[in-house]
């Protein structure tokens, strides 16, 4: 197994262990700026993200609500590129080598950037895995397949509209986890039925043995405990960038942009840590 595949198996492996949740955080590269990102991103270990998912801002994220939407408009204004993002990374791995790292958005920027360059610099940089949720499995060939190879997991996304059909398709290449969205729509537009969606982890453990970690909606420790105590992984994005706009003053940084996300990381991580998973 290739060194970048096995941050996220041992990293979910040692959560096991410990019987819990992985926390899974979501911060968008380059909000508001790239300096203050780097510096979020580089906090995130020590607040208590478990692993880390770093958007790639888009100028059109269809899945996406309003606060990620706006914290990619902050990213792609102040100057984000693909190509920063993957430096971000790099220069994340000085001083973290054991925090799994998850790229996420869409394929455009990457086909832009070109598909083979995008995946040998992601590697270098040490990226451990790709979300990109306009990529059908019927698409694998564009990247999920090259990813693979390349020794970076490639993430599906399963949904409630994800039948029993259906779901066999959507994993027979996912790798390092499964992301079950747990509203139908987009990012942090609703609250979660949180017992819908542990039958729904119940349901597609039946068809993989990788972890399956809950996201979309999830946006307070009371939310994350529900999560918790039957997924693999929580996943929390839009609350995150959302205590980051709140911190902003004319759009700018301030002195609390970086502990406003890491205040509630916090909060979030001793929720996920005080909650023992269901086996």
């Amino acid at each position: 197994m290739s060194e970048t595949r096995s941050r996220l198996t041992a990293r979910f492996a040692a959560c096991a262990d410990e019987n819990r949740a992985a926390l899974v955080t979501f911060t968008m590269a380059g909000d508001p700026d790239t300096a203050t990102a780097a510096h979020i991103l580089a906090a995130l270990p020590a607040a208590g993200a478990d692993v880390i998912e770093l958007g790639m801002p888009f100028s059109d994220p269809m899945a996406d609500g309003p606060a990620i939407q706006l914290a990619g408009q902050r990213a792609l204004a102040a100057g984000q590129t693909l190509a920063k993002t993957l430096k971000m990374v790099a220069e994340f791995r000085q001083t973290d080598a054991a925090t799994p790292i998850v790229l996420m958005g869409y394929y455009n920027p990457i086909y832009v950037y070109g598909v083979e360059r995008f995946l040998s610099e992601a590697k270098t940089a040490g990226v451990d895995g790709l979300i990109v949720v306009d990529l059908p499995p019927e698409m694998d060939e564009e990247l999920c397949l090259p990813a693979l190879k390349a020794g970076i997991s490639f993430i599906r996304l399963a949904t409630p509209t994800t039948d029993e059909k259906r779901l066999p398709t959507v994993l027979k290449n996912t790798s390092g986890f499964v992301y079950y969205v747990s509203i139908t729509g987009i990012t942090g537009a609703a609250t979660p039925d949180f017992d819908k969606v542990g039958q729904a982890v119940k349901r597609i453990r039946q068809h993989t043995s990788l972890p399956v970690a809950v996201g979309f909606g999830v946006k307070t420790p009371e939310h994350a405990i529900a999560i918790a105590r039957g997924a693999n992984g929580v996943v929390v994005g839009s609350a995150l960038v959302d205590a980051v706009r709140t911190s902003l003053k004319d759009g700018k940084a301030t002195a609390t942009t970086v502990s406003s996300v890491t205040d509630l990381v916090q909060a979030l991580a001793r929720a996920v840590r005080a909650t023992k998973r269901a086996l």
